[in-house]
């Protein structure tokens, strides 16, 4: 109606709420904003982010933050719809940035760019797997060996072959397989992989053992309690022939 004005500007072209036109509800109130200094958990050692309780998977450089880090942080306004947002680094160190973002939203029935700052510390924390690692924690054991429990090749070359032979079908593992390595170690008969999981570790055995063409043979042995329950360290002894073998299936 002609009737109806905004009551900050006076036009009476717009959709109006309250007496006040989008226009100058935008210049009174705030669309996308950051509440207080946001904070981000990363893992120095392999870039891992936590979300709440819940870590995230490794990848990404440590130092650096992403847009999925920033974004997030930020409070919208229920009438907006977030389209895009473009971050640019400020000044900081090590503990905390400034970021400015130009945000594109849509907020009734209009596009427009707005911009924010953000101040954003950063925490940096081992996550639980990376943990695990540098204490040398292990639920399973992976035993990469030859077909006779005694040497019938010299030790360098055998460790050459087993190691060529197990680390090439890798990268055909199940990413979360091969999540939980830790470490490994050098045998004069072989290797030996620790793991930090054990149901990961018998996949890995039991693929090795098809596309290897090997023996597989499992034992747990008794490691302690917890929580009145029995704790069990397996070992998963797999031994690889010397005659070279054909490609198969990859890890489904």
């Amino acid at each position: 109606m002609a009737s109806e004005f905004c009551v900050v500007c006076g036009r009476t072209d717009r959709v109006l709420d309250h007496g006040v036109c989008p226009e100058c509800f935008v210049k009174r109130e705030r669309l996308v904003w950051a509440e207080g200094h946001p904070i981000v958990v990363v893992c120095p050692t392999c870039g891992a982010r936590k979300n709440g309780q819940v870590w995230g998977p490794p990848g990404g450089n440590p130092t650096l933050l992403r847009a999925d880090d920033l974004t997030p942080k930020l409070s919208v306004h229920p009438e907006v719809a977030l389209r895009r947002v473009r971050w640019e680094e400020g000044a900081g160190d090590a503990a905390q940035r400034t970021f400015h973002g130009d945000v594109d939203v849509r907020f009734r029935g209009t596009e427009r760019t707005v911009g924010v700052d953000m101040v954003v510390r950063v925490q940096g924390q081992t996550c639980p797997d990376c943990s695990r690692r540098s204490g040398h924690y292990f639920t399973a054991l992976i035993q990469v060996r030859g077909m006779s429990e005694r040497l019938r090749e010299p030790p360098r070359p055998l460790r050459e072959r087993l190691e060529r032979s197990f680390e090439s079908i890798l990268p055909e593992m199940r990413a979360e397989w091969r999540k939980a390595f830790s470490w490994r170690e050098e045998r004069p008969e072989g290797w030996d992989y620790y793991l930090s999981d054990t149901q990961a570790a018998r996949a890995i055995a039991r693929f090795a053992k098809r596309r290897l063409a090997a023996d597989l043979k499992e034992t747990a042995t008794l490691w302690g309690r917890k929580n009145g329950q029995d704790v069990y360290r397996v070992t998963f002894r797999l031994r690889v022939p010397g005659a070279p073998i054909a490609r198969t299936t990859a890890a489904e």
